[in-house]
């Protein structure tokens, strides 16, 4: 059985996760205690406690979601003995995702790790004024079909394919009126609906060129280290495990496409039969069942899904 460990992205986040992790396990608490010190700041509160609305600010949601999904990692490796480079044939991670898979197989330090997701999170957030930018979920298109409703709907503006979850369900992003526009000419092109999503900026899209030049300035200064199993970048759905390409490619990442779907593809057309979604949420693993349906999915985010995944783990 050849494995993937996948890490979740924005909107898995929920009041109260990693609690439960951190109350049973010395590992864990570790995790959330080197990653509020990186901060400077008391993450795990407002990730156990709220308030929710401080939880969803991108700055803190992807930190704190990373914070979840390495607390899992250290639980496997610590109490099961189960790591990346012995289990795992890839990783991959949707969007900030990315990232955390990184630091699970040890390109980025955790305190890096941390601290680079709070930069990117603020930087994405300036990216634009509150309010100018928008996402929209278009369902029951498939990709081609959504980014020409984008293309279409752009007329001059910024409106461009963000995520391309899966057959069916693709994520626009750009210019309100522009997504509004598309979301509107996607129904005439057979959508079953177009979701305007809560989100606070127009994620993945050209106009996050001020966030990728962030990034760039960032991740040139810290330690970078060839992953201990290669990474299925978002921008190109393609494994990479050289420390430059693996920048280069994050950088991009923040005003490119998330392929999610052709990841997946990808990773299933390499032997992967098993998905292990390490984090908070379920998304990754409906979205490989509908991506990868011949492949096993499960997911790791509370001390009682343990149980069922480490026999599959232990092969």
């Amino acid at each position: 059985m050849s494995i993937a460990f996948v890490f979740p992205g924005q909107g898995s986040q929920a009041v109260g996760m990693g609690k439960a992790l951190a109350e049973q396990f010395a590992a864990a608490r570790a995790v959330f205690a080197e990653v509020d010190e990186a901060l400077s700041q008391n993450l795990s509160k407002i990730m156990w406690e709220g308030p929710e609305a401080d939880l969803t600010l991108t700055e803190n949601a992807q930190p704190a979601l990373m914070a979840v999904s390495m607390a899992v990692v250290r639980v496997l490796e610590t109490e099961h003995g189960i790591t990346v480079g012995g289990t795992a044939a890839c990783v991959a991670g949707h969007s900030l995702g990315e990232y955390s898979a990184l630091a699970a197989a040890g390109t980025f330090s955790l305190a890096d790790t941390a601290r680079l997701l709070k930069i990117r999170g603020k930087a994405m957030q300036a990216a634009t004024p509150v309010g100018t930018g928008a996402m929209a979920a278009l369902l029951g298109l498939d990709f081609a079909a959504a980014a020409a409703a984008a293309a279409e709907g752009a007329q001059g503006d910024v409106c461009q394919a963000a995520n391309d979850n899966s057959d069916g369900q693709v994520v626009i992003s750009g210019h309100k009126a522009a997504v509004e526009r598309a979301a509107e000419i996607a129904k005439t092109k057979g959508a079953k609906r177009a979701v305007m999503l809560p989100v606070s900026a127009p994620f993945h899209c050209a106009l996050m060129q001020p966030a990728a030049d962030a990034m760039a300035e960032a991740l040139g200064k810290v330690a970078m280290h060839a992953p201990a199993v290669p990474v299925i970048a978002n921008v190109k759905a393609a494994p990479l495990s050289d420390p430059a390409a693996i920048r280069a490619s994050l950088v991009a990442q923040v005003t490119g496409t998330v392929r999610w779907r052709e990841c997946v593809a990808h990773m299933a057309a390499q032997g992967v039969t098993l998905f292990v979604e390490l984090g908070s949420g379920k998304v990754l693993t409906g979205l490989a069942k509908k991506n990868a349906p011949a492949a096993q999915a499960i997911a790791i985010g509370t001390p009682d899904d343990f149980a069922a995944a480490l026999p599959l783990l232990k092969g």
